[in-house]
């Protein structure tokens, strides 16, 4: 009897232990542990909430980029039908909205079978059905502006993208993740402008419909759905940038309809040296952004990126030649032969030719022979008007800006070169290549877009911008980017509209290279240029860069085709139907 005592009295003390225990661990969990359980420090409160809760985002909070009109240049707003899923339990009026949004009832009503999450309605309403829709003020009934990517990204690697790094988030935002401001989850700038701007750009709050809901999904304090976000009138902040939608869509639709795939176009505001319009290719690998594409990661700007110029390169070789006195009206020079003497096949022989004539036909003779003269008296005269030209060094807008200091709006944007190796400077072969931009020249097609808009300009060289303001919510401005000189010497103003006068005749001369031109509602000025970059398989880059209208300046551009077939480029007809797509804009 004593034994059986004993053992009543253990299990009674083991089940008073086990009782003890839960009730400690409820302690834990409901008044000790609740905002950092175990070492993971999981918020219980947050999580239970969460569980409890349905919602639906109506924008993730972060700054947005807007062309300089102020359309969004990475979304496009659609007003939508919003349905919660406790509506399939009540009874609402199905008919009424199905009338306003030009459904049939059965329609709507499907669509809330068995619905977890809102459902979100994609015929597109217009802002009067909205309002009807709303003025009902039915609970769960809802007419929105939603936000959806553009279908066809624009300027994806000028603008960049956003993703999840904690990495990033440790390394630079150590602070606001400490004190909650934001997760280790909020998406951040990994290249491109988003990556440059994105302190300014990180979310506040985001934007949310929500509502409570208990075991069944129905709501469990009322069926008002509530609205949460950020009162705050001045974030997020909006990047206004200079481009121009329209010419944006144009030059991205352009690159498109003729497949080009390695390069792409830049068009600049010559008054202001704005960037209208900028697309890379190839297009950027969503999932694996950083993959190697023809030797360079997919989200490398292509524009950004030194390339070999080829005798777009010419250009800096016929300023030094004009503004060192070089040319002799009347002398001719032999273009049946190399830039090494030899004769050229006869299908390139282009016989005796003037200074004009040369620059329009782009001969290699004449432009070695010159810069072998030039190089004698000066070994960096060609570097020197490279850089005159605003080609060798960036060229985006840098300066400080608030407690950033050397900021700069081109993330990525590297430096151009001439030479690799002085010692070359005094090898004829050598100076005679690079004379024709090849060797070891190379040169970004945003420098020489910016060059051309040098010339035009009369020599002036300025910074190249791309942001114009950061603008609070509402509408007042943070921060403006003033115009910025390009530091450096320049050219001078006879030596300028001299240069006009050679980049007017590439395409007024009957045998120019750029004589495809002439048939546009706007002149153009510009020069050709095709670089051999494997003359074993005849891979080149092809080049067209330029300025129109010619006698009146407004817009710079560059068209580039890299690591192709001379033959079957379309950089040309790229640069053509640009300009002309800019004559239609301007005139419609």
């Amino acid at each position: 009897m004593k034994i059986i005592h004993k053992r009543i009295y253990i299990t009674l003390i083991f089940i008073l232990l086990l009782i003890s225990g839960l009730g400690a661990r409820l302690v834990q969990l409901q008044l000790v542990s609740t905002e950092s359980f175990t070492d993971k420090n999981i918020n219980l409160i947050e999580g239970s909430v969460k569980q409890r809760t349905q919602e639906m985002l109506v924008d993730d909070g972060r700054g947005k980029f807007e062309d300089k009109n102020g359309q969004s240049l990475t979304s496009i707003t659609h007003n939508r039908l919003v349905l919660f899923p406790f509506l399939e339990k009540m009874k609402w009026p199905v008919q009424q909205v199905s009338e306003i949004v030009g459904m049939q009832p059965r329609e709507l009503t499907n669509r809330l079978a068995n619905a977890k999450t809102p459902v979100v309605i994609t015929k597109e309403l217009s802002h009067a059905q909205v309002e009807k829709i709303n003025a009902l003020k039915v609970p769960g009934v809802f007419g929105i502006p939603l936000k959806d990517e553009r279908p066809v990204p624009l300027a994806e690697h000028l603008i960049g993208l956003e993703a999840q790094s904690k990495q990033i988030i440790e390394e630079k935002y150590s602070d606001k993740l400490k004190n909650g401001a934001i997760k280790s989850t909020t998406p951040v700038g990994i290249s491109g402008m988003q990556r440059a701007f994105d302190e300014f750009l990180l979310p506040e709050q985001e934007s949310k419909l929500l509502y409570h809901v208990d075991r069944l999904g129905g709501p469990m304090f009322g069926i008002d759905v509530k609205y949460t976000g950020t009162a705050n009138p001045y974030y997020p902040v909006s990047v206004r940038t200079t481009l121009d939608l329209s010419a944006q869509e144009l030059v991205e639709n352009t690159l498109n309809h003729y497949k080009l795939k390695d390069g792409g176009a830049v068009l600049i505001d010559i008054k202001n040296n704005k960037v209208i319009a900028m697309a890379s290719r190839p297009s950027i690998n969503k999932k694996d952004p950083f993959k190697k594409q023809n030797g360079s990661d997919s989200v490398e700007n292509r524009l950004l990126t030194p390339q070999t110029p080829g005798s777009i390169f010419k250009t800096v070789t016929a300023a030094a030649a004009l503004e060192q006195n070089k040319i002799q009206p009347s002398f001719t020079y032999n273009c049946d032969k190399s830039i090494y003497g030899n004769n050229v096949e006869e299908d390139h022989q282009k016989g005796q030719l003037r200074f004009e004539e040369s620059f329009a036909q782009s001969c290699n003779a004449t432009f070695a022979q010159l810069a072998k003269e030039m190089i004698i008296s000066n070994p960096n005269i060609l570097e020197q008007y490279a850089d005159k030209l605003g080609l060798i060094q960036p060229v985006g807008w840098t300066g400080d800006v608030f407690h950033f200091e050397h900021f700069k709006q081109f993330l990525g944007e590297k430096s151009g070169r001439v030479w690799t190796n002085d010692r070359e400077k005094k090898v004829p072969n050598a100076v005679a290549q690079t004379a024709i931009g090849q060797l070891d020249v190379k040169v970004t097609p945003l420098a020489v877009a910016n060059m051309m808009a040098t010339i035009a300009r009369g020599g002036e060289k300025k910074q190249v911008k791309a942001v114009d303001a950061l603008d609070y919510k509402n509408n007042t401005s943070l921060y403006t980017f003033k115009e910025h000189e390009l530091k450096g010497d320049t050219i001078n103003k006879a030596t300028a509209a001299s240069m006009q006068q050679l980049l007017k005749g590439v395409v007024q001369s009957e045998k120019g290279t750029g004589r495809r031109f002439q048939t546009l509602p706007y002149e153009v000025a510009g020069k050709s240029g095709t670089a051999e970059i494997n003359v074993k398989d005849d891979i080149v880059n092809k080049w067209f860069a330029g300025y129109f209208p010619a006698d009146d300046p407004k817009y710079a551009m560059v068209v580039v085709d890299l690591n192709t077939k001379s033959a079957i480029s379309p950089t040309n007809s790229v640069f053509y139907d640009i300009v002309k797509g800019m004559y239609d804009l301007n005139t419609r």
